[in-house]
């Protein structure tokens, strides 16, 4: 759903080419269009722009709730919307189109349907999108064995583990995420603050703090704090 008809002749052309798998069986230029088309011909696979005539991405997969697809955004730069999608583990294309990530983005999409991994990100997406509190939003986390979903609010703390991340919940459990520690960086928002270049906290959670170099959280764990981050985080208790 695109509501530049060059845009679309131009990721149609682009798919017709280098994504075979995929057949266009419908495009609409706004929401008005697109709802009742999603409906009707109920695809595995949208493409949506995520600034459209009569609304946005976000209304689009509101009001359809009741459908189950894989989403693929397309999207000019937005911090905002990239954030709530990168918290999400959406699928984005940035603009102009990457014929190099929209075949990877494609294939994976297709690795999910073929194995019937179906996830109704969908709804995370929006949920995260309308909540304005940071904390109460979620994050969709792909482990080893698929994807869990957790409040931001019940993470205590991250720490990089090679080509993973371990992430500690307030109810004691750890996840193991298939994403970089910097990824996470990236799209916690505050309360979350990198006090080592192992290590994310949820200040939320800081039970105390020593000059020495370290801070004890509720959990009971020491983390050590290093001299590049000290002062961002003491400026957090002024």
């Amino acid at each position: 759903m695109e509501d530049e008809v060059a845009a679309r002749e131009v990721l149609k052309n682009y798919l017709g080419k280098y994504c075979p798998q995929v057949e266009v069986i419908g495009e609409a230029q706004n929401i008005k269009e697109a709802l009742p088309l999603l409906h009707e011909v109920t695809p595995q696979l949208v493409f949506l722009d995520v600034e459209m005539p009569f609304g946005n991405a976000f209304d689009v997969l509101e009001a359809c709730k009741d459908l189950q697809f894989e989403t693929i955004f397309v999207t000019a730069f937005s911090e905002y919307s990239l954030k709530a999608l990168n918290q999400s583990a959406a699928y984005y294309l940035l603009k102009p189109i990457s014929i190099e990530e929209l075949i990877v983005a494609v294939n994976k999409v297709q690795q999910h349907i073929l194995n019937n991994e179906l996830f109704n990100r969908n709804r995370i997406i929006v949920e995260n999108f309308r909540e304005t509190k940071p904390e109460k939003q979620q994050v969709i986390l792909p482990t080893l064995e698929g994807f869990e979903v957790v409040k931001m609010e019940d993470i205590v703390r991250l720490r990089g583990n090679g080509n993973f991340t371990d992430l500690y919940l307030s109810d004691g459990s750890k996840k193991m995420v298939c994403r970089f520690l910097k990824h996470f960086s990236e799209i916690l928002p505050f309360p979350f603050l990198r006090v080592h270049k192992s290590h994310i906290i949820n200040v939320n959670f800081v039970k105390s703090y020593n000059k020495g170099g370290s801070i004890m959280l509720n959990d009971g764990a020491e983390i050590e704090i290093s001299p590049t981050y000290k002062d961002d985080f003491l400026r957090n208790f002024k």
